[in-house]
């Protein structure tokens, strides 16, 4: 039997539902495809949301150590600062959220865990603690030191990544240089190959403005920055469409073509991708050092503690991860 490898999940925002969809994950049976996985939480936290939810199984201590058991979920112990209430924010325990980010990107720099999955995070709190936070994408990518990352969501049968992530969209426009859009599209390129599998990937690049910028009426950045970047790459081969009017890209026609959208704005992507996949959809973060995949929705305070939010994307997340993790590993032992 091969090397176990060891996935380490986030619980996220305490007074979110993170840490019961965390709890839930004693349904997936991992351990028979060589999978270990550990939950970073505060335990008294964890058990309980284990007693508010009426789930029945055991939480006990991480321990690489000693073999994991089927009946019970192994909890890597992080401390909250102040005890936390389902559905109610306290910026006290911010820093404790940002812990288990910091905990879980050592364990995976190290070769500790092959892999981290991320619970929601509240960005709001975070910044009512002081503490400046825009994202888990670009968060983890200023601690690795990253220059360029891409988030990328799927589901639905559908991958969208963002040339943008988390900016005002009148912020939008200034932020797509051809420089930018060459690295993001690179970083997509690339990581389609290492993560999903896909070593020569079709990836269709939306426009910014309506229609495509309608040959200069409607804007001119197709004209003067995508145009011609697509241009220049696909010298080198890359296949790449567009750039496309977005309000016509996702249509079953059009998607046939490509393996991924690229969208220049959060919600020009992701709406159509969400619409598509809800419940089911996850985040990669591309152009990491390690792998990292996400739940696709926020905190939902409003269900924290009553048992029933959807653990669908955290499950699917968790399995991505598994797949990208199994992925590098085959990789690692042939080069």
């Amino acid at each position: 039997m091969g090397k176990v490898q060891v996935i380490a999940v986030t619980s996220g925002e305490p007074a979110g539902v993170g840490p019961e969809l965390c709890l839930r994950l004693a349904e997936r049976n991992v351990m028979a495809s060589g999978v270990r996985l550990i939950l970073l939480g505060d335990h008294q936290l964890l058990a309980e949301r284990l007693a508010q939810t009426g789930a029945r199984l055991r939480l006990r201590e991480w321990d690489p150590r000693t073999p994991s058991e089927a009946s019970a979920l192994e909890v890597l112990h992080m401390p909250l600062a102040r005890p936390s209430q389902a559905g109610t924010l306290d910026p006290a325990n911010s820093p404790y959220v940002l812990g288990l980010l910091d905990r879980a990107l050592e364990g995976c720099v190290s070769g500790e865990f092959a892999a981290m999955v991320t619970a929601p995070v509240h960005k709001g709190v975070i910044n009512d603690a002081g503490i400046p936070f825009t994202g888990h994408t670009e968060y983890l990518a200023e601690k690795t030191n990253t220059a360029q990352v891409v988030m990328m969501l799927a589901g639905g049968g559908l991958r969208v990544a963002l040339a943008t992530t988390h900016l005002a969209l009148r912020d939008v426009p200034d932020a797509i240089t051809p420089q930018s859009l060459e690295c993001v599209i690179r970083v997509l390129y690339a990581e389609m190959g290492r993560k999903c599998g896909i070593a020569q990937p079709r990836i269709l690049v939306a426009g910014l403005n309506p229609h495509a910028g309608e040959g200069g009426y409607l804007g001119r950045e197709e004209i003067e920055v995508i145009g011609p970047v697509l241009e220049r790459l696909r010298q080198e081969g890359m296949q790449l469409l567009g750039p496309l009017p977005a309000d016509t890209m996702f249509t079953p026609s059009m998607l046939a073509k490509g393996d991924c959208v690229l969208a220049m704005y959060h919600d020009q992507g992701l709406t159509a991708l969400k619409y598509a996949s809800f419940g089911n959809g996850i985040n990669v973060t591309l152009g990491l050092p390690i792998i990292r995949t996400s739940v696709d929705h926020g905190t939902a305070l409003e269900l924290a503690g009553t048992g029933k939010a959807d653990p669908g994307s955290l499950f699917v997340a968790v399995d991505q991860a598994i797949e990208m993790a199994a992925r590098a590993g085959a990789t690692a032992q042939r080069a």
